[in-house]
């Protein structure tokens, strides 16, 4: 059984920052990419950013620099600073990783969804 678990969501003005945390726990061998995703009211989900087990970065182009991801891989944890916040900005963001476990090779577990809202 494997969980993951957001934090750091919540209401801020344009242009503020927050950092989003996910950490994984449960039977993990290996956790391979970790990701954010985001999903906004009466739009599809889409990938903001993601990160290989070596640091590999990818991220959504309209964001223009202003999201970085990393990982603690001792802790399991992915992180999303997310700073210049636009109210365009506000969804719900969800972890992603593909992780083996003890039983199960790559797998995809998300977490539940944090909430961020950016007021104008």
């Amino acid at each position: 059984q494997v969980q993951l678990v957001e934090s750091g969501g919540g209401l801020v003005q344009a242009g503020g920052s927050l950092t989003l945390s996910c950490a994984a726990s449960g039977s993990i061998l290996r956790i391979n990419a970790m990701g954010w995703y985001r999903q906004a009211p009466g739009k599809q989900r889409e990938l903001v950013a993601v990160i290989t087990s070596r640091g590999t970065t990818d991220y959504l182009d309209s964001l223009e620099g202003r999201f970085t991801i990393s990982r603690d891989n001792a802790k399991n944890t992915v992180y999303l600073q997310m700073n210049s916040l636009k109210p365009e900005d506000t969804a719900v963001y969800y972890c992603n990783a593909d992780i083996t476990t003890t039983t199960i090779r790559g797998v995809d577990y998300w977490g539940q969804g944090t909430q961020v809202t950016v007021s104008s």
